[in-house]
């Protein structure tokens, strides 16, 4: 189970701070949270937070892990994050692995494991989110925080990464945060749905 409390303040763009409602939810193990709103409301802010990527005040816990309680990448460890523009530092697919996770490889539409010697710069956009999502699930996160993992995915594409997603979440009994533009996305995703507002959460019918 995650459980979110916070207060306060979250800080953005350096010198910029936002004066947040308390929000206070929880996701329960192998359920998805929707979340949606209109661009620059916050979803991403909050992700971040929850990320310990922006400075923010309150209260995060996982399996009754305090996030406090932890340094910074093992948190990240526990809670992974997937943008919407996933990040590549080394030259091939394969150095950003740790492990191959070759059944993760092939249930995202890669025919074998020959794609972990291609080199990112010959990547698609759509390929580089498909492999972002193999990486982050072969470190066998505890929370899955999802910022519109499917953009720049066609419709084939976009059933593979929801199928991948909902496989392991309920494999693993694992809570996810999932945020989207698309209300039709989040209807077919999520468990429950909220709408980010005025920097405040609303639970939508």
């Amino acid at each position: 189970m995650l459980e979110v409390l916070f207060f306060l303040v979250l800080k953005v763009h350096q010198l910029r701070f936002l004066d947040w409602h308390p929000l206070n939810f929880e996701v329960n193990s192998g359920n998805c949270l929707g979340i949606m709103g209109r661009s620059g409301s916050g979803k991403t802010l909050l992700l971040r937070a929850i990320a310990d990527l922006d400075l923010n005040e309150g209260k995060v816990c996982i399996n009754g892990f305090l996030r406090d309680d932890m340094s910074g990448p093992e948190w990240r460890r526990k809670v992974g994050l997937m943008t919407s523009e996933s990040k590549w530092w080394n030259e091939s697919v394969g150095e950003h692995f740790e492990v191959p996770a070759l059944n993760l490889l092939r249930e995202l539409g890669f025919a074998d494991e020959s794609v972990l010697q291609w080199n990112v710069s010959r990547l698609s956009s759509g390929e580089k989110q498909r492999l972002a999502l193999a990486r982050l699930l072969s470190r066998s996160p505890e929370a899955l925080l999802l910022d519109e993992p499917t953009a720049n995915l066609d419709s084939t594409s976009v059933s593979l990464v929801e199928n991948v997603i909902d496989n392991y979440r309920k494999e693993y009994s694992v809570p996810v945060i999932w945020v989207a533009h698309d209300q039709s996305q989040l209807k077919r995703v999520s468990d429950i749905r909220m709408s980010m507002n005025d920097k405040k959460l609303d639970e939508l019918a």
